[in-house]
């Protein structure tokens, strides 16, 4: 099971850093409402611009904590928490604006992946 784990943790994390860094002010087809930038994205959501750089913090920190994690497994559990509760923060909110199942897709994935890293 050590190397799905291994995996998992590089696929969150690169995808974390991805949308938080790379994709940040870029449009997508997962973004909630009609947003075409994430702070648009929390916006829509009703959430107050600080929070998303929080949340941001957060995925960010994870991000870099999962691929640390490859040399230091000891610490996996901690990031892969904290983006588990995060993923089911953006599920919830999806359903609050009533997105297509389709936008919920990452969120459910990452979600899924983080549960191997935990219990893996």
């Amino acid at each position: 099971m050590t190397i799905l784990v291994q995996i998992c943790q590089v696929v969150v994390a690169l995808g974390l850093l991805n949308v938080w860094l790379l994709r940040f002010n870029k449009k997508t087809d997962y973004r909630g409402g009609a947003a075409t930038s994430m702070r648009e994205e929390f916006a829509t959501y009703g959430l107050p611009e600080w929070f998303c750089y929080l949340v941001g913090f957060l995925k960010v920190s994870s991000g870099i904590a999962l691929l640390a994690a490859l040399a230091f497994p000891e610490i996996k559990l901690y990031p892969a928490a904290v983006v588990s509760v995060l993923m089911i923060g953006a599920l919830a909110m999806h359903v609050k604006v009533k997105d297509p199942i389709k936008k919920s897709l990452p969120a459910a994935s990452v979600l899924a992946m983080c549960l191997v890293i935990i219990f893996g």
